[in-house]
């Protein structure tokens, strides 16, 4: 009989000791709910801002501009592409709610060749297109038939057209103007070829041409400096007045509370002062 009592005694111990152990985490899981338990109480008292943006500058400018959001009550997810039209179509479907990579040229022919009503919510910054050196060190030793590649996008190819036609390798036909292209070159002494890529692609493929007309973004991402460009868009050229980068909403959304609070962060003097310290002239503010 007291042997029974003492084993209903330990058994008893044993059983309230495993209670407490299950009611009482670790001091790690203890730490893990907490995180967990801030984590979300932080987001579920924030708004999702969702903007779609190429990586360089744009998502980097993005990201300077992620506490200024989050001051206003906005939790900013930004989403990286590497070309120009799936974010566009992206913010079309509704996917986003804004995006940031593109000039206002390139926003229009994207509607007239889609059918859809994106729209610009403001100009952000100004990013000065340059011809890089390839296989060739200046352009005063470009040969007789060398080969420039150039965007083979609408908008952009005129650009780079216009730039190469500034620096005496082209004339291009009265009036082109943003909308040339290869077949509105009338002159075209040494003999050029030019080689039209997407975007995106030139940078790797500057080893292989003697040189290239490269976008800011792209030569950025790629290393490159404005500095090192054999030739750079002159800051008062038709091109700087034109092709300012904008963030582009949905039409009906450019004064929506999370555009406003988007184009105030983005336009405010911590990024101004975060783009001219960074960029080295590579991405000039608009604002």
């Amino acid at each position: 009989m007291k042997k029974s009592r003492l084993f209903g005694t330990i058994a008893a111990a044993i059983a309230a000791a495993g209670i407490l152990t299950a009611c009482s985490p670790s001091s790690t899981q203890t730490e893990e709910a907490t995180t967990q338990a801030g984590g979300d109480a932080e987001d579920t008292s924030l708004t999702p801002l969702v903007v779609g943006a190429t990586p360089a500058p744009h998502g980097e400018i993005l990201e300077a501009a992620r506490e200024l959001l989050k001051e206003k009550g906005y939790d900013l997810e930004i989403k990286e592409y590497t070309d120009y039209i799936i974010p566009d179509k992206a913010l079309d479907s509704g996917d986003l709610d804004a995006n940031f990579y593109q000039h206002y040229p390139y926003l229009e022919s994207f509607n007239q060749q889609n059918g859809t009503e994106l729209v610009s919510a403001g100009t952000i910054h100004y990013e000065p297109f340059g011809i890089y050196a390839g296989k060739t060190a200046s352009l005063e030793e470009i040969p007789d038939g060398g080969q420039i590649a150039v965007p083979n996008d609408t908008t952009n190819e005129a650009r780079a057209l216009l730039l190469l036609e500034a620096n005496g390798f082209i004339e291009l036909k009265e009036g082109a103007g943003l909308e040339a292209t290869v077949n509105d070159i009338v002159k075209n002494d040494k003999n050029l070829e030019i080689i039209e890529l997407e975007a995106a692609q030139i940078p790797r493929s500057l080893s292989s041409v003697d040189a290239a007309v490269i976008n800011g973004n792209y030569a950025i991402e790629a290393g490159l400096k404005v500095s090192d460009a054999l030739a750079v868009e002159d800051s008062q050229s038709i091109a700087a007045e034109t092709y300012g980068n904008v963030v582009a909403v949905r039409a009906g959304n450019e004064e929506n509370d999370k555009t406003k609070a988007l184009m105030e962060a983005l336009t405010s003097e911590e990024v101004k002062s975060y783009i001219e310290s960074t960029y080295d002239g590579a991405v000039v503010p608009l604002f």
